[in-house]
């Protein structure tokens, strides 16, 4: 009892010494106006400069409502799974964001990467933390098969839809009803799935022509789905408010974020260098970094994008695919992206918004806290595979603190 209350006074005096540290801290200057460069830089984080979401070569559905109506309802079902009660919603909640809350997501199984949330995922080339898809309708086939997220092969997929009527309706209207297929639920041929989902459909005893329609299927449900993603957009935030006060000599209204988060914002664009990489209106440049993060427990360090790139180009349903609408010109991501040493180790940019409500953090939620992740940049810890391209960036833990203020002003409900 007396080693618990020891610890517990240990704890708190830590904790007060932490709290002591910052506020005991001078605090960083904030300009009473922005220069002309600053302002450029600080209007170019603002939702008023996203664009409308890209358009996707590979899908011509892309922004069919009828697509979305049927993606929506897929997305949320969770018949969609081999036990039945697995959904896509069950790893992207609305409530958290369209994440889970979890350090690594859990469908029938615990899978071995974090949920990044997919609000804003419409305007990334690359999906997954090491890229391997280059499209969400393609990202969105991957965790219906995996055997720790839906576990359910695509034959079972085009069984349920062409046998359920209101599935077989909404699908008719978008796409080609003739490719709807029954298939019996004692196959024995069913399609042998793995945890990155490369393995191939294989049905020998089916014939090639219904595997093609399977496949065709496999591959709507998909531009289903992310139809229905493409509507998740961020909404408006504090911050979003306050550079909408912003006059052309550098003056707006202060009291929307108050002076801590001011400061944090002057960090974010200089000398802790965020905007290096979470840049733009989404807070990310969707391009891949090493940043020196530590692997998951129990994980060996992941290659990253180094193998991610090797699958998206082996991946039957990617841009150059036969179930894709593009044309071969129409994916210079797919067949120019590097795949050199200097991708080894490398993870995507996730998007800044709403960050504060979607801890843990990096590709295997190893970080807990904004504020650990702060003190991480701010060290930048040698990395075990490759480099890493950060550099320790010497800020006070007042001015982490301030990094901190300023991204809660990043926090809004979705859009849609």
């Amino acid at each position: 009892m007396r080693i618990r209350i020891l610890l517990l006074a240990l704890g708190c005096a830590a904790l007060l010494i932490a709290v002591f540290s910052v506020w005991n801290d001078r605090p960083t200057l904030v300009p009473q106006r922005w220069t002309p460069e600053q302002l450029a830089l600080i209007r170019s984080l603002s939702l008023n400069a996203l664009p409308p979401p890209p358009p996707v070569p590979s899908t011509q559905v892309a922004d069919s409502e009828a697509a979305a109506n049927l993606g929506h309802r897929l997305f949320f079902d969770p018949r969609l799974s081999g036990n039945g009660t697995v959904s896509c919603a069950t790893c992207h909640q609305p409530a958290r964001h369209f994440t889970d809350g979890l350090k690594l997501a859990a469908g029938l199984a615990e899978g071995t990467r974090h949920t990044p949330t997919i609000v804003g995922a419409a305007y990334s080339p690359w999906f997954y933390w090491d890229g391997r898809k280059d499209s969400q309708w393609s990202q969105a086939l991957a965790p219906i098969e995996a055997k720790h997220e839906q576990g359910i092969d695509r034959s079972e997929v085009a069984a349920f839809i062409a046998a359920d009527p209101v599935y077989r309706s909404l699908y008719s209207e978008v796409f080609d009803e003739a490719d709807l297929v029954e298939v019996g639920e004692n196959d024995a041929n069913k399609a042998e799935t793995d945890e990155s989902n490369a393995a191939q459909f294989k049905a020998s005893e089916n014939s090639v022509a219904e595997q093609h329609r399977v496949n065709r299927v496999f591959s709507n449900i998909g531009k289903a789905l992310a139809a229905y993603q493409r509507k998740l957009l961020p909404g408006r935030t504090r911050f979003d408010d306050y550079v909408a006060t912003l006059t052309s000599d550098g003056k707006g209204d202060r009291t929307l974020l108050g002076r801590p988060a001011l400061a944090g914002l002057s960090l974010f664009i200089g000398q802790a260098q965020c905007i290096n990489c979470h840049n733009g209106p989404l807070f990310t440049n969707f391009a891949f970094h090493n940043t020196g993060v530590r692997p998951t427990p129990e994980q060996l360090p992941a290659m990253g994008r180094y193998d991610g790139i090797r699958t998206a180009r082996q991946d039957p349903f990617n841009c150059l695919g036969q179930f894709s609408d593009a044309a071969p010109d129409d994916c210079p991501e797919l067949r120019f992206a590097r795949d050199t040493d200097e991708t080894v180790g490398a993870h995507k940019t996730p998007t800044l918004r709403n960050i504060a409500n979607t801890a843990p953090y990096m590709h295997g939620g190893q970080i807990d806290t904004l504020l650990e992740v702060m003190t991480h940049y701010n060290k930048a810890p040698t990395a075990l595979l490759a480099h890493n391209e950060a550099k320790p960036l010497n800020l006070r833990q007042r001015q982490l603190w301030e990094l901190t203020m300023f991204l809660q002003t990043l926090t809004a409900p979705p859009a849609t």
